[in-house]
Protein backbone atom coordinates (compact mmCIF):
# COMPACT_ATOMS: atom_id res chain seq x y z
CA UNK A 1 0.00 0.00 0.00
CA UNK A 2 2.94 2.32 0.84
CA UNK A 3 4.67 1.57 -2.20
CA UNK A 4 1.46 2.41 -4.39
CA UNK A 5 1.16 5.41 -2.82
CA UNK A 6 4.52 6.85 -2.93
CA UNK A 7 5.29 5.56 -6.76
CA UNK A 8 2.94 5.29 -9.99
CA UNK A 9 3.73 4.75 -13.33
CA UNK A 10 4.35 7.22 -16.05
CA UNK A 11 2.41 8.04 -19.17
CA UNK A 12 6.04 5.98 -20.79
CA UNK A 13 5.58 3.21 -18.99
CA UNK A 14 1.84 2.76 -19.58
CA UNK A 15 2.78 3.18 -23.64
CA UNK A 16 5.09 0.46 -23.18
CA UNK A 17 2.81 -1.78 -21.28
CA UNK A 18 0.29 -0.82 -24.06
CA UNK A 19 3.05 -1.69 -26.54
CA UNK A 20 3.78 -4.95 -24.89
CA UNK A 21 0.57 -5.77 -24.79
CA UNK A 22 -0.32 -5.62 -28.67
CA UNK A 23 3.10 -7.07 -29.46
CA UNK A 24 1.41 -10.08 -27.39
CA UNK A 25 -1.81 -10.17 -29.08
CA UNK A 26 0.25 -10.24 -32.72
CA UNK A 27 2.27 -13.11 -31.49
CA UNK A 28 -0.81 -15.29 -29.70
CA UNK A 29 -2.07 -15.11 -33.41
CA UNK A 30 1.19 -16.69 -34.96
CA UNK A 31 2.06 -13.03 -36.40
CA UNK A 32 5.06 -12.36 -34.74
CA UNK A 33 7.46 -14.99 -33.14
CA UNK A 34 7.15 -16.05 -29.35
CA UNK A 35 10.62 -15.10 -28.24
CA UNK A 36 9.95 -11.57 -30.09
CA UNK A 37 7.45 -10.70 -26.85
CA UNK A 38 10.00 -12.84 -24.45
CA UNK A 39 12.77 -10.18 -25.37
CA UNK A 40 10.61 -7.20 -25.03
CA UNK A 41 8.84 -8.27 -21.86
CA UNK A 42 12.37 -8.83 -19.86
CA UNK A 43 13.66 -5.52 -21.44
CA UNK A 44 10.43 -3.57 -20.27
CA UNK A 45 10.74 -5.46 -16.98
CA UNK A 46 14.27 -4.67 -16.56
CA UNK A 47 13.40 -1.09 -17.23
CA UNK A 48 11.01 -0.59 -14.94
CA UNK A 49 12.88 -2.04 -12.32
CA UNK A 50 16.42 -0.08 -12.92
CA UNK A 51 14.07 3.28 -13.61
CA UNK A 52 12.10 2.61 -9.99
CA UNK A 53 15.63 2.08 -8.74
CA UNK A 54 17.05 5.68 -9.79
CA UNK A 55 13.85 6.99 -8.46
CA UNK A 56 13.74 5.81 -5.26
CA UNK A 57 17.51 6.81 -4.69
CA UNK A 58 16.83 10.00 -6.06
CA UNK A 59 17.61 12.96 -2.92
CA UNK A 60 13.90 14.36 -1.83
CA UNK A 61 14.54 18.67 -2.08
CA UNK A 62 13.52 20.38 0.98
CA UNK A 63 10.64 23.42 0.23
CA UNK A 64 9.87 25.84 2.32
CA UNK A 65 6.86 28.26 1.54
CA UNK A 66 6.63 31.72 2.26
CA UNK A 67 3.66 33.30 2.49
CA UNK A 68 1.67 36.58 4.61
CA UNK A 69 0.90 35.19 8.14
CA UNK A 70 -2.80 36.45 7.16
CA UNK A 71 -4.65 37.17 4.08
CA UNK A 72 -7.60 39.43 3.01
CA UNK A 73 -10.66 37.74 1.95
CA UNK A 74 -11.00 37.58 -2.03
CA UNK A 75 -7.50 39.37 -2.10
CA UNK A 76 -4.93 37.61 -3.92
CA UNK A 77 -1.63 36.99 -2.43
CA UNK A 78 1.49 36.05 -3.66
CA UNK A 79 3.13 32.27 -2.04
CA UNK A 80 6.53 32.08 -2.24
CA UNK A 81 7.99 28.21 -2.71
CA UNK A 82 12.10 27.82 -2.20
CA UNK A 83 13.40 24.91 -3.13
CA UNK A 84 16.91 23.78 -1.98
CA UNK A 85 18.42 20.40 -4.06
CA UNK A 86 21.80 18.59 -3.62
CA UNK A 87 21.38 15.75 -5.81
CA UNK A 88 23.57 16.36 -9.32
CA UNK A 89 20.35 14.99 -11.28
CA UNK A 90 18.11 17.55 -12.34
CA UNK A 91 14.72 15.69 -12.14
CA UNK A 92 11.65 16.86 -13.80
CA UNK A 93 8.80 17.64 -11.38
CA UNK A 94 5.43 18.70 -10.31
CA UNK A 95 4.59 20.71 -7.41
CA UNK A 96 1.25 21.51 -5.91
CA UNK A 97 0.62 23.20 -2.45
CA UNK A 98 -1.93 21.66 -0.54
CA UNK A 99 -4.23 25.21 0.06
CA UNK A 100 -7.60 24.66 1.18
CA UNK A 101 -10.23 23.59 -1.40
CA UNK A 102 -12.43 26.62 -0.72
CA UNK A 103 -9.23 28.90 -2.25
CA UNK A 104 -8.51 29.66 -5.74
CA UNK A 105 -5.00 29.24 -7.36
CA UNK A 106 -4.77 28.71 -10.87
CA UNK A 107 -1.59 28.64 -11.41
CA UNK A 108 -1.00 25.02 -9.44
CA UNK A 109 0.27 22.16 -9.72
CA UNK A 110 3.76 24.10 -11.36
CA UNK A 111 5.67 21.82 -13.52
CA UNK A 112 9.32 22.43 -13.18
CA UNK A 113 12.78 21.46 -13.61
CA UNK A 114 14.40 21.01 -9.99
CA UNK A 115 18.14 22.67 -10.56
CA UNK A 116 21.19 22.37 -8.12
CA UNK A 117 21.20 24.40 -4.97
CA UNK A 118 18.48 26.92 -4.33
CA UNK A 119 15.22 27.48 -6.57
CA UNK A 120 12.75 30.13 -5.84
CA UNK A 121 9.00 30.74 -7.73
CA UNK A 122 5.92 32.08 -6.82
CA UNK A 123 2.19 31.42 -6.90
CA UNK A 124 -1.19 33.56 -6.89
CA UNK A 125 -3.65 32.45 -3.86
CA UNK A 126 -6.61 33.73 -3.81
CA UNK A 127 -8.75 33.71 -0.29
CA UNK A 128 -12.66 32.71 -0.86
CA UNK A 129 -13.44 31.99 2.97
CA UNK A 130 -12.72 33.63 6.20
CA UNK A 131 -11.45 31.74 9.26
CA UNK A 132 -8.19 29.74 10.00
CA UNK A 133 -6.76 28.01 6.62
CA UNK A 134 -4.59 25.12 7.21
CA UNK A 135 -2.32 23.79 5.00
CA UNK A 136 -0.97 20.64 5.55
CA UNK A 137 2.12 20.28 3.32
CA UNK A 138 3.34 20.32 -0.14
CA UNK A 139 3.29 17.38 -2.73
CA UNK A 140 6.31 16.88 -4.93
CA UNK A 141 6.16 14.23 -7.89
CA UNK A 142 10.06 13.34 -8.85
CA UNK A 143 10.26 12.10 -12.59
CA UNK A 144 12.37 8.98 -12.86
CA UNK A 145 15.39 9.33 -15.22
CA UNK A 146 14.00 7.29 -18.27
CA UNK A 147 10.15 8.83 -17.52
CA UNK A 148 8.64 5.39 -16.40
CA UNK A 149 7.75 6.59 -12.71
CA UNK A 150 6.64 9.51 -10.45
CA UNK A 151 7.84 9.52 -7.27
CA UNK A 152 5.51 11.33 -4.74
CA UNK A 153 7.13 13.03 -1.52
CA UNK A 154 4.85 15.56 1.07
CA UNK A 155 7.68 18.11 1.97
CA UNK A 156 7.10 21.58 3.56
CA UNK A 157 5.63 21.94 7.01
CA UNK A 158 2.24 22.20 7.36
CA UNK A 159 0.83 25.84 8.06
CA UNK A 160 -2.02 27.76 10.07
CA UNK A 161 -3.07 31.20 8.04
CA UNK A 162 -5.85 33.45 9.46
CA UNK A 163 -7.87 34.93 6.76
CA UNK A 164 -9.48 38.29 7.95
CA UNK A 165 -12.29 40.24 6.11
CA UNK A 166 -11.09 42.34 3.30
CA UNK A 167 -9.71 45.34 5.76
CA UNK A 168 -9.41 47.72 2.34
CA UNK A 169 -12.87 49.77 2.75
CA UNK A 170 -11.13 50.73 6.06
CA UNK A 171 -7.71 51.66 5.17
CA UNK A 172 -9.68 53.66 2.22
CA UNK A 173 -11.69 55.44 5.11
CA UNK A 174 -8.56 56.48 6.94
CA UNK A 175 -6.68 57.81 4.19
CA UNK A 176 -9.47 59.85 2.72
CA UNK A 177 -9.95 60.94 6.21
CA UNK A 178 -6.32 62.49 6.33
CA UNK A 179 -6.87 64.16 3.19
CA UNK A 180 -10.13 65.47 4.01
CA UNK A 181 -11.91 63.42 0.84
CA UNK A 182 -14.47 61.23 2.35
CA UNK A 183 -16.84 62.46 -0.36
CA UNK A 184 -15.77 59.72 -2.33
CA UNK A 185 -16.52 56.86 -1.14
CA UNK A 186 -20.16 58.59 -0.05
CA UNK A 187 -19.40 59.40 3.02
CA UNK A 188 -21.22 63.02 3.86
CA UNK A 189 -20.06 65.79 6.10
CA UNK A 190 -22.56 67.32 8.32
CA UNK A 191 -21.60 70.26 9.72
CA UNK A 192 -18.33 72.50 9.06
CA UNK A 193 -15.59 73.02 11.51
CA UNK A 194 -16.86 74.23 15.44
CA UNK A 195 -20.21 73.26 15.03
CA UNK A 196 -21.40 70.12 16.49
CA UNK A 197 -23.43 69.30 20.00
CA UNK A 198 -20.48 69.68 22.78
CA UNK A 199 -18.39 72.42 23.61
CA UNK A 200 -14.95 72.37 23.23
CA UNK A 201 -13.64 75.86 23.69
CA UNK A 202 -13.51 79.52 23.32
CA UNK A 203 -11.49 81.36 20.50
CA UNK A 204 -11.48 83.58 17.98
CA UNK A 205 -14.00 84.51 15.55
CA UNK A 206 -13.19 83.07 12.14
CA UNK A 207 -14.52 84.45 8.58
CA UNK A 208 -17.99 81.81 8.21
CA UNK A 209 -18.62 81.25 11.71
CA UNK A 210 -22.12 81.43 12.23
CA UNK A 211 -23.44 84.01 14.82
CA UNK A 212 -25.24 81.77 17.37
CA UNK A 213 -21.07 80.39 17.89
CA UNK A 214 -20.20 83.96 19.11
CA UNK A 215 -20.30 84.54 23.20
CA UNK A 216 -21.77 87.82 23.55
CA UNK A 217 -20.36 88.00 27.44
CA UNK A 218 -16.61 87.09 26.39
CA UNK A 219 -16.98 89.24 23.42
CA UNK A 220 -17.55 92.05 25.95
CA UNK A 221 -14.75 91.23 28.23
CA UNK A 222 -11.77 91.34 26.05
CA UNK A 223 -14.25 93.77 23.27
CA UNK A 224 -13.49 91.25 20.46
CA UNK A 225 -15.40 88.76 18.57
CA UNK A 226 -15.22 85.30 21.11
CA UNK A 227 -16.69 82.20 19.37
CA UNK A 228 -17.71 78.96 21.38
CA UNK A 229 -16.19 75.92 19.40
CA UNK A 230 -18.05 72.68 19.64
CA UNK A 231 -17.45 69.02 18.94
CA UNK A 232 -19.78 65.73 18.20
CA UNK A 233 -20.21 64.20 21.64
CA UNK A 234 -17.77 61.41 22.74
CA UNK A 235 -17.36 59.38 24.91
CA UNK A 236 -20.72 57.40 24.16
CA UNK A 237 -20.90 53.65 23.61
CA UNK A 238 -21.92 51.91 20.57
CA UNK A 239 -23.18 48.07 20.15
CA UNK A 240 -23.39 46.06 17.22
CA UNK A 241 -26.27 43.37 17.29
CA UNK A 242 -24.95 41.30 14.32
CA UNK A 243 -27.09 38.21 12.72
CA UNK A 244 -25.74 35.18 12.20
CA UNK A 245 -28.60 33.19 11.20
CA UNK A 246 -29.39 31.21 8.49
CA UNK A 247 -30.46 34.39 5.93
CA UNK A 248 -27.30 35.99 6.07
CA UNK A 249 -25.61 33.24 4.29
CA UNK A 250 -27.65 34.80 1.20
CA UNK A 251 -25.43 35.86 -1.82
CA UNK A 252 -26.04 38.74 -4.85
CA UNK A 253 -22.10 38.66 -5.96
CA UNK A 254 -18.52 37.65 -4.62
CA UNK A 255 -19.15 38.00 -0.75
CA UNK A 256 -22.35 36.91 1.16
CA UNK A 257 -24.80 39.09 2.84
CA UNK A 258 -22.95 37.99 5.82
CA UNK A 259 -19.60 39.15 4.82
CA UNK A 260 -20.88 42.46 3.60
CA UNK A 261 -22.64 42.99 7.21
CA UNK A 262 -19.22 42.23 8.62
CA UNK A 263 -17.51 44.75 6.40
CA UNK A 264 -19.87 47.42 7.31
CA UNK A 265 -19.80 46.73 11.33
CA UNK A 266 -15.85 47.04 11.08
CA UNK A 267 -16.28 50.25 8.79
CA UNK A 268 -18.48 52.10 11.16
CA UNK A 269 -16.71 50.25 14.16
CA UNK A 270 -13.13 52.27 12.85
CA UNK A 271 -15.36 55.26 12.55
CA UNK A 272 -17.00 55.16 15.67
CA UNK A 273 -13.39 54.83 17.37
CA UNK A 274 -12.06 58.00 15.67
CA UNK A 275 -14.82 60.02 17.29
CA UNK A 276 -14.21 58.87 20.45
CA UNK A 277 -16.96 56.45 21.07
CA UNK A 278 -16.80 53.06 22.72
CA UNK A 279 -17.45 49.97 20.41
CA UNK A 280 -19.02 46.94 21.46
CA UNK A 281 -20.33 43.80 19.05
CA UNK A 282 -22.20 40.44 20.44
CA UNK A 283 -23.29 38.18 17.92
CA UNK A 284 -26.96 35.73 17.81
CA UNK A 285 -29.07 33.28 15.60
CA UNK A 286 -26.09 30.36 15.94
CA UNK A 287 -23.05 32.09 17.28
CA UNK A 288 -23.03 33.93 19.81
CA UNK A 289 -20.13 35.89 21.01
CA UNK A 290 -19.58 39.16 22.99
CA UNK A 291 -17.11 42.03 22.81
CA UNK A 292 -18.21 44.47 25.29
CA UNK A 293 -17.46 48.54 24.64
CA UNK A 294 -14.30 49.11 24.49
CA UNK A 295 -12.31 52.67 23.16
CA UNK A 296 -9.36 53.34 21.48
CA UNK A 297 -7.95 52.55 17.80
CA UNK A 298 -6.13 49.35 19.20
CA UNK A 299 -9.59 47.81 19.66
CA UNK A 300 -10.01 47.60 16.01
CA UNK A 301 -7.54 44.82 15.95
CA UNK A 302 -9.12 42.71 18.93
CA UNK A 303 -12.70 42.94 17.07
CA UNK A 304 -11.09 41.40 13.74
CA UNK A 305 -9.63 38.74 16.01
CA UNK A 306 -12.63 37.87 17.68
CA UNK A 307 -14.46 37.78 14.48
CA UNK A 308 -12.13 36.84 11.31
CA UNK A 309 -13.56 33.22 11.78
CA UNK A 310 -17.44 34.18 12.30
CA UNK A 311 -19.59 31.88 9.65
CA UNK A 312 -23.62 32.41 9.18
CA UNK A 313 -25.22 29.40 10.79
CA UNK A 314 -28.44 27.61 9.62
CA UNK A 315 -30.03 28.73 12.90
CA UNK A 316 -32.96 30.97 12.95
CA UNK A 317 -32.48 34.32 14.99
CA UNK A 318 -34.15 35.36 17.76
CA UNK A 319 -34.12 38.66 18.08
CA UNK A 320 -36.04 38.84 21.60
CA UNK A 321 -33.71 36.41 23.20
CA UNK A 322 -30.68 38.59 21.78
CA UNK A 323 -32.01 42.26 23.03
CA UNK A 324 -32.83 40.41 26.65
CA UNK A 325 -28.83 39.29 26.59
CA UNK A 326 -27.75 43.07 25.54
CA UNK A 327 -29.45 44.20 28.67
CA UNK A 328 -28.49 42.37 30.98
CA UNK A 329 -24.81 42.45 29.70
CA UNK A 330 -25.08 46.30 29.23
CA UNK A 331 -27.38 48.60 31.27
CA UNK A 332 -25.84 52.07 29.94
CA UNK A 333 -26.91 54.03 27.69
CA UNK A 334 -26.00 52.86 23.90
CA UNK A 335 -26.74 53.30 20.45
CA UNK A 336 -27.46 49.56 19.52
CA UNK A 337 -27.34 48.95 15.36
CA UNK A 338 -28.84 45.96 14.58
CA UNK A 339 -27.91 44.33 11.72
CA UNK A 340 -29.84 41.55 9.57
CA UNK A 341 -32.12 40.64 6.90
CA UNK A 342 -35.50 40.76 8.10
CA UNK A 343 -38.47 39.16 7.09
CA UNK A 344 -42.30 39.70 7.67
CA UNK A 345 -42.62 36.42 9.51
CA UNK A 346 -39.80 38.05 11.83
CA UNK A 347 -42.01 41.21 12.93
CA UNK A 348 -43.42 40.47 16.07
CA UNK A 349 -40.41 39.46 17.22
CA UNK A 350 -38.23 42.02 16.04
CA UNK A 351 -40.63 44.52 17.51
CA UNK A 352 -40.33 42.91 21.19
CA UNK A 353 -36.83 43.48 20.75
CA UNK A 354 -37.09 46.80 19.92
CA UNK A 355 -39.53 47.77 22.50
CA UNK A 356 -36.98 45.94 25.00
CA UNK A 357 -33.91 47.89 23.89
CA UNK A 358 -35.59 51.31 23.46
CA UNK A 359 -36.23 51.77 26.98
CA UNK A 360 -32.43 52.16 27.85
CA UNK A 361 -31.27 52.44 24.50
CA UNK A 362 -31.07 54.42 20.89
CA UNK A 363 -31.86 51.47 18.51
CA UNK A 364 -31.16 51.24 15.00
CA UNK A 365 -31.94 48.69 12.44
CA UNK A 366 -29.63 48.05 8.94
CA UNK A 367 -31.41 45.38 7.24
CA UNK A 368 -30.20 44.08 3.91
CA UNK A 369 -32.41 43.41 1.06
CA UNK A 370 -31.63 40.75 -1.44
CA UNK A 371 -31.13 42.51 -5.09
CA UNK A 372 -33.44 39.46 -6.54
CA UNK A 373 -36.10 41.49 -5.60
CA UNK A 374 -35.03 44.55 -7.12
CA UNK A 375 -34.06 42.83 -10.08
CA UNK A 376 -37.80 41.41 -10.56
CA UNK A 377 -39.65 44.41 -10.23
CA UNK A 378 -37.34 45.88 -12.79
CA UNK A 379 -37.51 43.51 -15.47
CA UNK A 380 -39.84 44.34 -18.50
CA UNK A 381 -43.26 42.11 -18.19
CA UNK A 382 -43.67 39.92 -21.12
CA UNK A 383 -46.93 37.45 -20.22
CA UNK A 384 -48.78 37.02 -17.28
CA UNK A 385 -45.92 34.88 -15.37
CA UNK A 386 -43.93 37.77 -15.75
CA UNK A 387 -46.69 40.23 -14.61
CA UNK A 388 -47.35 37.64 -11.43
CA UNK A 389 -43.58 37.77 -10.48
CA UNK A 390 -43.82 41.60 -10.63
CA UNK A 391 -46.72 41.85 -8.79
CA UNK A 392 -45.70 39.56 -5.80
CA UNK A 393 -42.05 41.17 -5.37
CA UNK A 394 -43.92 44.29 -5.32
CA UNK A 395 -46.40 43.37 -2.38
CA UNK A 396 -43.72 42.48 -0.89
CA UNK A 397 -41.55 45.70 -0.98
CA UNK A 398 -44.90 47.61 0.19
CA UNK A 399 -44.94 45.52 3.34
CA UNK A 400 -41.70 45.61 4.11
CA UNK A 401 -41.90 49.69 3.75
CA UNK A 402 -44.68 49.57 5.86
CA UNK A 403 -42.78 47.74 8.56
CA UNK A 404 -40.13 49.92 8.19
CA UNK A 405 -42.26 52.51 8.16
CA UNK A 406 -43.59 51.38 11.72
CA UNK A 407 -40.51 51.21 13.50
CA UNK A 408 -39.18 54.39 12.30
CA UNK A 409 -42.92 55.72 13.92
CA UNK A 410 -41.83 53.68 17.08
CA UNK A 411 -38.37 56.20 17.37
CA UNK A 412 -36.29 53.83 15.25
CA UNK A 413 -33.46 54.56 12.31
CA UNK A 414 -34.00 51.97 9.70
CA UNK A 415 -31.97 51.30 6.96
CA UNK A 416 -33.36 49.08 4.21
CA UNK A 417 -30.35 48.91 1.70
CA UNK A 418 -28.51 46.18 -0.70
CA UNK A 419 -25.72 44.70 0.66
CA UNK A 420 -23.10 46.62 -0.88
CA UNK A 421 -24.76 50.01 -0.26
CA UNK A 422 -24.69 49.07 3.85
CA UNK A 423 -20.95 50.50 4.59
CA UNK A 424 -21.67 54.12 3.39
CA UNK A 425 -25.24 54.17 4.53
CA UNK A 426 -24.34 53.03 8.28
CA UNK A 427 -21.65 55.10 8.91
CA UNK A 428 -23.81 58.67 7.06
CA UNK A 429 -27.20 57.28 9.84
CA UNK A 430 -24.50 56.96 12.25
CA UNK A 431 -22.75 60.11 11.70
CA UNK A 432 -26.22 62.60 11.21
CA UNK A 433 -27.13 61.02 14.86
CA UNK A 434 -23.97 62.37 16.12
CA UNK A 435 -24.37 65.82 14.92
CA UNK A 436 -27.55 66.35 15.86
CA UNK A 437 -26.44 64.99 19.44
CA UNK A 438 -28.95 62.35 19.64
CA UNK A 439 -26.95 59.88 20.95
Amino acid sequence: MIWRMRYSPGRRALAALAGLALLGLLTGFDVLPDLLWTVAACLLVLALLADWFLVHTLSVPQVRRDMPGSLSLGVRAQVGLEIESRGQYRPLARLHDLYPAEFDAPELPLELRIDYGISRYEYGLRPTSRGDAHFPGIDLLLRSPFGLWWRKERVGEAALVRVYPNFSAVSRYALLAMEDRLSEIGVRKRRRRGEGSEFQQLREYREGDSLRQIDWRATARVRKLISREYQDERDQSVIFLLDCGRRMRAQDDALSHFDQALNAVLLLAYVALRKGDAVGIGTFGGQNRWFAPVKGHASINRMLNQLYDLQPSLSTPDYARAAMELLARHNKHAMVIIVTNLRDEDSEDMRAAVHALRRRHLVLLASMREAAIDDAVSKPVGGLTDALRVTAAQSYIENRNQYMDALRAQGVGCLDVLPSELSVDLVNLYLAIKARGAL
